[in-house]
């Protein structure tokens, strides 16, 4: 399995594609990209993750760079903490939601957002230059342990203007939380005792041994489902290793869908916008988003703007069109109030928000959403060329429906959608479709990965 590099930083299975060389390498690189400046460091408690984070900031002490650890925390936390201390840069060490035999490096500018293509470009250039030059002895940086920016980033959260914090706290909800032993179980339990909720907490131990496959989709959900359950818990909540996606269970132990993460946020924002008199807002999603987001911004007049997938693409273009809300269908929330990172912290506080002022069950609120179906599927490179397959869809698709290739090939029918891509962290095409129904969607994805296959052998 070869090291995969793109806009969402370098990620491999460690000793094998992530080597301590390797990381020496891209820390090195980076603390040249930013002139060897103040660079945070944070790491999402992988079991691996202790080691990695000594190899990167040794290397960029030796660089000369002062460094600001601040320890096991959530990637969002890195970005809130790089623009809080108005630091060059940031290196989340995560491999988000991969397996426990993954990790990788976040690379973030002093915006306190991921790289964007062109400045990857640039850094990757110094990268694939190497020949790097360390400093003498006394040159090099200092480091300086940071840990508090983990109650900083609650205390965020909690100061935002539309958190009643009495009314919530009066609802005292009893939440089932699963953390999967991982930077979540730091910081999700004190932000929910916070908002006055009777926590159950799975797996938030931080020992970075992972409880069971770390994307948090409903297959590998199902011990919290049936917690929820027994517990007779008002909400059932999940975060992948790094905390950047929310997944939600509703009261009856059945997935809100992390699709509906991002469009329960859309909404609420929107609504409270609208009631405060405050309207013409720009939510911003990418492209493999639910319809549900345009609908409900329809609903209150915004516009929505759809980009490549991928939260920097996601987070630069908010950031241009002062966009208010917006994020990313896998349980992604952006809330610019905030800052311009998709934070699970973020999200929680603003659908405990939502579910208090709402006044019935989880399973209410999702009902009171509009309704689609998401069907994913994924299919191994191997000896498919995804360019030349997708262009041959292109062709094929473009000349009786609206596409978009902006990312990938997306098709939009009337009634559905598909979007085929190759993703930016596994070595696999994706294929992503909506419909009303989940037998339309099915069926959908089942016609496409045939069409691919077939299109792939006949090339």
């Amino acid at each position: 399995m070869s090291l995969m590099v793109s806009i969402s930083g370098i990620r491999g299975i460690v000793g094998v594609a992530l080597t301590p060389d390797i990381i020496v390498k891209y820390a090195s690189a980076f603390a040249e990209y930013v002139h060897r400046r103040p660079i945070v460091v944070g790491r999402d408690g992988r079991i691996t993750g202790n080691s990695m984070t000594d190899i990167v900031v040794s290397t960029l002490l030796q660089m000369g760079c002062d460094v600001h650890d601040i320890g096991v925390c959530p990637t969002p936390t890195v970005s809130l903490a790089v623009e809080r201390l108005r630091a060059a840069g940031g290196i989340a060490i995560t491999a988000s939601h991969n397996p426990i035999q993954w990790n990788g490096l976040k690379f973030i500018a002093s915006t306190g957002l991921f790289l964007d293509a062109a400045e990857n470009k640039s850094f990757w250039t110094i990268a694939d230059r190497g020949s790097f030059e360390y400093v003498e002895w006394n040159k090099q940086g200092r480091l300086i342990e940071a840990t508090e920016h983990v109650q900083k980033h609650i205390d965020a959260v909690l100061s935002l203007p539309f958190l009643d914090l009495p009314r919530i706290r009066n609802r005292k909800f009893k939440v089932v939380l699963d953390c999967v032993n991982a930077a979540g179980g730091l910081i999700v339990p004190i932000l929910l005792r916070s908002l006055g909720c009777d926590v159950i907490e799975m797996n938030c131990n931080i020992s970075g041994v992972f409880s069971h496959t770390p994307e948090p989709i409903p297959e590998n959900l199902t011990a919290l489902s049936q917690r929820v359950i027994s517990e007779n818990a008002d909400v059932g909540i999940a975060v992948d290793p790094d905390v950047d996606r929310l997944v939600l269970m509703t009261e009856r132990g059945e997935p809100f869908v992390e699709e509906y993460t991002v469009t329960a946020a859309v909404k609420y924002i929107l609504q409270t916008e609208k009631a405060a008199g405050r309207i013409d807002h720009t939510v911003v999603v990418n492209l493999s988003t639910t319809r549900a987001v345009d609908d409900v911004a329809a609903e209150f007049g915004a516009t929505v703007v759809r980009t490549p997938v991928g939260e920097i693409n996601v987070a630069s273009r908010m950031r241009a069109l002062k966009s208010i809300i917006g994020g990313e269908g896998s349980g992604g929330v952006i809330l610019p109030a905030v800052h311009y990172s998709r934070d699970a912290i973020v999200g929680i506080g603003i659908f405990l928000q939502y579910l208090t002022e709402f006044g019935g069950r989880t399973s209410g609120l999702k009902a009171s959403l509009p309704q689609y179906t998401i069907v994913k599927n994924k299919i191994e490179l191997g000896h498919i060329a995804p360019a030349d397959v997708l262009r041959k869809l292109h062709e094929k698709y473009s000349r009786t429906e609206r596409t978009n290739m902006d990312d990938g090939l997306k098709i939009d029918f009337a009634t559905s959608w598909v979007h085929l891509r190759k993703s930016n962290t596994e070595p696999i095409i994706r294929i992503i479709a909506e419909a009303r129904t989940k037998l339309e969607a099915t069926t959908l994805v089942d016609s496409f990965t045939e069409e691919i296959e077939k299109t792939a052998g006949g090339r």
